[in-house]
């Protein structure tokens, strides 16, 4: 496992994931312990620690990268409303030293909690095949109603 990094092995491809969205710098996939349905995570493929080790052109990219998919999980669930989450650091709660954000979807009355919950390794397989199907623009942005 190249730097000892999940999220690299996972871009990789030598850990299968729940791939949404995939170009040639970035990969965005289900996160297996999601705080809601569809809580996906975006890395850039390239390694980078945390926010400040992260060049800012590619931090730059990164955020479109995060926004394009944002689009897609929200257009395919039918809602509009998104948490974006990014940590630095042990004490700010990064539990992998990959730079990378958590795109949350949110419910009316679901709750904004951040825990982590187990998800039903069929089912991801079922809402990543949604999220692929979805379109692939930024429109659907808090545009979409439950």
């Amino acid at each position: 496992m190249k730097n000892n990094c999940v999220f690299c092995a996972i871009a990789a491809g030598e850990i299968p994931s729940f791939k949404v969205w995939e170009d040639g710098e970035f990969l965005a996939y289900l996160d297996i312990n999601p705080f809601s349905r569809g809580h996906t995570l975006v890395i850039p493929k390239a390694h980078y620690a945390n926010l400040a080790e992260t060049p800012e052109d590619v931090l730059a990219r990164l955020a479109v990268a995060v926004k394009k998919t944002a689009a897609k999980v929200t257009g395919a669930l039918g809602i509009g409303d998104f948490n974006i989450l990014q940590n630095n650091g042990e004490a700010a709660g990064q539990t992998v030293r990959h730079i990378h954000f958590h795109i949350v979807p949110r419910i009316p009355g679901g709750g904004t909690a951040f825990e982590s919950g187990k998800a039903d390794m069929n089912e991801l397989a079922d809402l990543a095949a949604k999220i692929n199907a979805a379109p692939n623009t930024a429109n659907n942005i808090n545009r979409a109603q439950p």
